[in-house]
């Protein structure tokens, strides 16, 4: 299927402040790791193919395991995610299917716990700057490269 549109030429301007966007989240101090992991996990959920390829490339590059990216979507039964972690993750899949239960006080409650207010705000800012990208590139119908490299 062909790509419906260029969302990086169509709407420069926009694209263009997202990445400012991703900039300012990238040096809040959030571990890159964590971001990486947030990221891939909001778009297996969006079915962004694009940017699941994407970020899983990157987390690999970055150092992380194959088998925490094989096991991501189901994080809850796996004793390979941190605390941390996982709390960013459910706050995650809370924030992207936000219209089911909204943005849960017991998940939250867990997330005082694991992060400051400022990186609580930071973190919801990647979550909803991901979920945008994954509208977009879903929208767009970007396809992820078919090479391994």
């Amino acid at each position: 299927m062909p790509q419906r549109f260029l969302p990086f030429k169509a709407a420069a301007a926009a694209a263009k402040a997202m990445m400012t966007v991703e900039k300012a989240i990238d040096e809040s101090g959030l571990e890159h790791s964590l971001l990486e992991l947030v990221k891939l996990r909001a778009s297996q959920i969006n079915g962004c193919s694009f940017c699941v390829h994407m970020h899983a490339a990157d987390a690999r590059k970055s150092g992380e395991t194959e088998m925490r990216l094989y096991l991501l979507n189901a994080w809850r039964d796996s004793p390979l995610y941190s605390d941390r972690e996982r709390v960013a993750l459910a706050w995650t899949e809370a924030l992207t299917l936000i219209a089911e239960k909204g943005a849960p006080d017991e998940i939250y409650k867990q997330l005082e716990e694991q992060f400051t207010d400022t990186e609580q705000a930071n973190l919801t800012m990647a979550i909803g700057a991901i979920n945008l990208w994954n509208r977009v590139q879903v929208a767009a119908g970007a396809s992820h490269p078919t090479s391994s490299k």
